[in-house]
């Protein structure tokens, strides 16, 4: 079993627009995977432990793996993932990978995909709220799938972040930044509102202040749930993810993100209407990433041989009860 370290990852220089292709073909194709609900385990002082199961099929072979991120709020960093990556068919494990890298792109292309599907004809406003690397990998692959559109940004603050922030893409003449100080004003006269905080222990903002026509995409979800009851429309990566909602049954319609794009559902149907758009984070993606960035490294021998391994039919690892 290889080792893929986080630099392992970031050697092979996976583009912004390989991650939209990637996910974008997992939600297309959402039908083919086995998908459980990931078990989620809360600690004290806002720690949790999410497990994540899934079965993918990339039309050669199935690709089984397991994703496990915790959040600890005084590590550096706070959010960390690893993945076990095996074959399906034959039952070997292949690798054991950080998801890290994973986490933020597939995290990022999957929020930029549902810009792109459901924010509004002309979306030019945007609010950024929590500005870490998953927001940064949204921005990333939203200017790569959209170069020719100019952005407006407000970034809300917090302690340095948004200027750190505005300094990674100063690079880009068509991203314009602001900083705020409130949500109200993060989301005022915004056309699409990213929030990647990951905690947030009651709603951030008032009814009032989302506009009509606004695209809301919480990506760790918490924050927004009087969203849940006027907005017009939710969409969400998977049912069995989100039917646990206190809201759910609530919802005034909803489907899920695959079921638009294979048309079985209708997405935004007007420039007027609010929609949310709830990406939980599903392990089809990073299974998906893992399974990818393995075998790009066996498509190159001399790549291949360099990863670190383990084992697995070590004597040493073997015993009897």
């Amino acid at each position: 079993m290889k080792i893929i370290s986080f630099e392992d990852v970031r050697s092979l220089n996976i583009s912004p627009e390989t991650c939209f292709s990637w996910v974008s073909d997992m939600i297309l194709h959402k039908q083919n995977a086995i998908l459980p609900a990931k078990v989620h385990l809360n600690g004290p002082g806002n720690i949790f432990c999410n497990v994540m199961p899934c079965i993918v099929n990339d039309g050669e072979t199935r690709w089984g793996g397991v994703k496990t991120v915790t959040r600890y709020p005084e590590r550096t960093p706070a959010l960390d993932s690893k993945i076990i990556l095996y074959n399906a068919d034959m039952g070997e494990f292949a690798a054991f990978v950080d998801g890290n890298w994973i986490t933020a792109m597939r995290t990022g292309a999957v929020a930029a995909h549902s810009i792109i599907n459901f924010a509004k004809k002309g979306f030019a406003q945007m609010g950024f709220i929590g500005l870490g690397n998953t927001a940064r990998s949204t921005l990333i692959v939203l200017a790569a799938m959209c170069p020719d559109r100019d952005l407006d940004i407000k970034l809300l603050r917090y302690k340095n972040q948004a200027e750190l922030f505005a300094e990674r893409f100063s690079g880009n003449p068509r991203l314009h930044f602001s900083v705020v100080d409130t949500p109200e004003q993060t989301i005022h006269g915004s056309d699409v509102v990213v929030s990647c905080a990951t905690y947030f222990e009651n709603d951030i903002c008032p009814d009032e202040y989302f506009d009509e026509g606004v695209l809301v995409v919480p990506v760790h979800t918490r924050g927004f749930t009087n969203c849940d009851l006027f907005f017009d429309k939710v969409f969400a990566d998977d049912t069995g993810h989100v039917d646990h909602f206190r809201n759910f049954a609530r919802f005034r319609s909803y489907a899920e993100v695959s079921d638009v794009v294979n048309r079985r559902a209708p997405g935004r149907e007007n420039d007027s209407e609010r929609i949310l758009a709830y990406n939980i984070g599903v392990a089809m993606h990073d299974v998906k990433f893992a399974a990818l960035i393995y075998n790009a490294f066996v498509s190159d021998p001399a790549k291949f041989a360099g990863l670190a391994d383990i084992d697995m039919h070590d004597p040493k690892l073997k015993f009897w009860i």
